[in-house]
């Protein structure tokens, strides 16, 4: 039934081979054999003798919780064998957080009290400003790890579509900037402290789409977020030296 319940997946991208075995990577020409009247079987990979995608008999909110937990294995399965399209929606959703959480902390910092309709205007257009800077910081962060890559392994980045499929993995694992929101809601001592492991937790997931996605090491998806850390904090600087409240 868990099977049934996922449906059957584009028998175009089947027969491109863009499914992915989740162990080992390699392009496999389905996920299961429907042999009908219900009686579904896994495929095994010809490459690693394991099945295919184990996950699609799974329920999603055990996929969910190795994603957290940022298993290869779960992140191949979203990225490869599902057809997920809301990165998206998620990272403007995203950004809408970390915009709202810069607001509050800049509105805490203001000594304005006066209702008056222009103060109220000057905040509606701060929060304007810090979607619009949050998008940048994004954008300069992203451009760091393209660039990155494609100095180090051009060979990895040779088609739109390559680049498309990097780009996504890197929007969807952004998803724990929606942590952002709990942690101002229940604000507390130790929210700073939380906010640096949602920072830390969000470029662990980063570094595990690139390698999952370019099927690399460890090292060189934290030599590119490092340097996309660089070029956002140049980016921050910059709007610093131009008196902006970041």
């Amino acid at each position: 039934e868990a099977l049934t319940g996922r449906g059957v997946l584009s028998g175009a991208m089947a027969a491109l081979g863009a499914y992915r075995c989740i162990e080992c990577s390699r392009e496999a020409a389905e996920l299961y054999r429907d042999y009908r009247r219900g009686v579904l079987r896994i495929s095994i990979c010809k490459s690693c003798q394991k099945p295919v995608d184990k996950y699609i008999e799974y329920d999603p909110v055990i996929i969910l919780i190795n994603a957290v937990l940022c298993k290869a294995q779960a992140y191949r399965h979203i990225l490869f064998n599902t057809k997920i399209n809301i990165h998206g929606k998620l990272c403007i959703f995203c950004l809408l957080c970390e915009a709202y959480l810069r607001w509050l902390q800049l509105q805490d910092s203001s000594q304005h009290t006066d209702p008056d309709d222009l103060i109220r205007y000057a905040k509606e257009w701060d929060f304007y400003r810090m979607f619009g800077i949050a998008s940048l910081e994004q954008t300069s962060f992203l451009f760091g790890i393209f660039i990155t890559l494609r100095w180090m392994r051009p060979e990895m980045l040779k088609t739109k579509s390559d680049f498309i499929l990097l780009l996504k993995a890197l929007l969807l694992s952004t998803y724990g900037k929606l942590l952002l929101i709990p942690a101002v809601i229940w604000e507390h001592d130790y929210t700073p402290l939380c906010l640096v492991f949602i920072k830390v937790f969000v470029l662990i997931s980063n570094s595990q789409a690139i390698r999952v996605t370019l099927n690399l090491n460890r090292m060189l998806p934290w030599l590119a977020i490092i340097f996309g850390l660089i070029l956002e904090n140049g980016v921050v600087c910059l709007f610093q030296k131009m008196g902006w409240d970041v």
